[in-house]
């Protein structure tokens, strides 16, 4: 099948382990009217890079920090910029931390450190939404839903001494309508870029292991305004701009339009994408010419009855090879996303995508370990056919098998993800994977090399707060071939369709 990894990951304890707590320290009176927003630490995966977590600052606490109310001071802290726990001077009177399923251990230690002192702590994000009654046990209000909409009114009831244990907030507002996000509270030399934002929310696939299918969430698809998008990324000021939107392409009428008046601005940025997108090559070359310089895909998995079974609504795997093509002809990068352990994957399912992968010259690829997100229709299957091992969060970051896959052992499952990162950093893949136009080789192995091959350099480089200072060269040389790639592309280099839906089905190999 493969080898089994032959090297123990650089994994120093930083990665690993959260900065301590002091239980005995003392601390002043909380400060009325002083808000601390927290991202707590969670443990990084060793196959990954550990640049990964500082591409980009969390939007989820800018967008909570822009609604806050005027009198108010606010504070954000992210426990893994490495700078050592969050702080208690002055201290604060609210506390908001956000929840995701691997960080919610030390979510809950956070919020009980500050609550023994006299904070009352909020706390929202995706795993309030799926265990609301489990995360409010440590706190003293829970937001459920929609957070932005709910934080002036959290503030305002704490400031009155009248917090509610339970906040709901619908995400049937109209999005348009929030209030930017409040990044002049970020540390900016601490990430690649600052400028993270969407355009859209929500998503019109429902696939059954994503998050967004969580039971009882309810998030109907909207757009914000073309011009508000274009004027929240000229005010940023940064060369490169990345939209988090779960599908920028879920609207390609609006995604073309966006494109249009993205153009001007000479931005770089990329966004996660579906593959259907491609089935337009001139939508791919408004693009291009807007400054894409990059594209996330999942991909998921070259099985069709994989995708079939989780509800992902997509080009077959066959067609994979051609919507990536249109991309590369573009010169914009795909990144593809993979998950393995569906029911229909065996052992060989890993050497396949890797080979594949290297075929399609991807720029980089993610793996995944098929993970039961809680609340999902996967989690209720698995829970129902007794395949689940246990409910430890810490472990389902995605880099654990914590349920009985069907084709093959646990182990084999964690291997292979492990072999699979292996075998796509060594240097022969990358160089398989190489451009085919000379020119964006230097880029593709400069940026290959930082983000992959650097991670006993990034522990260091992020604690002395270096993170921007390594990417900048690259990225203004990304932006100045980017500037020269968008004005080389006529409105005719590219036939208008080239009906990636369409291609002859060829089983469910890829082709």
């Amino acid at each position: 099948m493969f080898a089994t990894p032959s090297y123990e990951p650089y994994f120093p304890t930083s990665m690993r382990e959260a900065p301590p707590l002091d239980g005995s320290r003392e601390t002043p009176p909380p400060t009325p009217r002083h808000a601390l927003l927290i991202s707590p630490f969670y443990r990084k995966d060793p196959c990954g890079s550990f640049a990964k977590h500082v591409l980009t600052p969390s939007l989820a606490l800018t967008s909570i920090a822009g609604a806050t109310p005027p009198g108010w001071e606010v504070r954000m802290w992210d426990e893994n910029l490495l700078q050592g726990p969050p702080p208690a001077e002055p201290f604060p009177a609210v506390v908001g931390l956000t929840v995701h399923l691997t960080f919610a251990r030390r979510a809950y230690e956070l919020g009980r450190w500050y609550r023994d002192r006299g904070a009352r702590v909020v706390m929202g994000g995706p795993h309030v939404m799926a265990c609301p009654d489990e995360v409010s046990a440590h706190a003293d209000a829970i937001a459920v839903g929609e957070g932005v909409q709910l934080w002036p009114r959290i503030l305002r009831d704490a400031e009155r001494g009248e917090l509610k244990p339970r906040y709901e907030g619908s995400f049937h507002r109209p999005f348009r309508e929030e209030p930017p996000p409040r990044r002049s509270i970020l540390p900016r030399r601490d990430f690649l870029t600052t400028a993270s934002l969407t355009a859209t929310r929500g998503c019109h696939n429902r696939c059954g292991f994503c998050h967004l299918s969580t039971q009882g969430l309810r998030m109907p698809y909207q757009r914000k305004d073309v011009g508000q998008v274009v004027a929240e990324i000229a005010a940023m000021d940064e060369p490169y701009a990345v939209f988090v939107d779960n599908n920028l392409g879920s609207d390609r009428a609006y995604l073309r339009d966006l494109c249009r008046a993205l153009r001007p601005l000479r931005t770089i940025w990329s966004a996660a994408v579906t593959l259907d997108v491609a089935d337009d090559a001139s939508l791919v070359r408004e693009m291009a010419r807007a400054g894409c310089n990059g594209v996330f895909i999942g991909l998921e998995t070259l099985e069709a009855a994989n995708l079939d079974e989780a509800g992902k609504r997509c080009p077959r795997p066959e067609a994979y090879a051609r919507g990536v093509e249109v991309f590369h002809r573009h010169r914009i990068q795909v990144n593809g996303s993979f998950v393995f352990g569906f029911d229909h994957d065996g052992p060989e399912v890993f050497r396949r995508t890797v080979e594949w992968i290297e075929r399609a010259r991807l720029a980089c690829a993610t793996f995944h370990i098929l993970t039961p997100y809680p609340g999902t229709p996967l989690f209720r299957r698995l829970e129902a056919e007794g395949r689940l091992f246990h409910r430890e969060w810490d472990l389902y970051d995605t880099a654990h098998a914590v349920f009985r896959p069907a084709g093959m052992t646990p182990r084999q499952l964690e291997e292979g993800y492990r072999w699979c990162y292996q075998r796509l950093f060594s240097h022969r893949s990358i160089l398989r994977r190489r451009p085919t136009r000379t020119s964006d080789l230097p880029s593709y192995l400069a940026g290959s090399y930082l983000y992959k091959h650097a991670n006993r350099l990034w522990p260091w480089a992020i604690r002395r707060r270096w993170t921007r200072a390594l990417w900048r060269p690259m990225l203004h040389a990304a932006r100045l071939r980017q500037r020269k790639v968008s004005e080389g592309i006529g409105p005719d280099e590219v036939p208008d369709r080239v009906g990636i839906r369409e291609a002859p089905r060829a089983g469910s190999r890829a082709a």
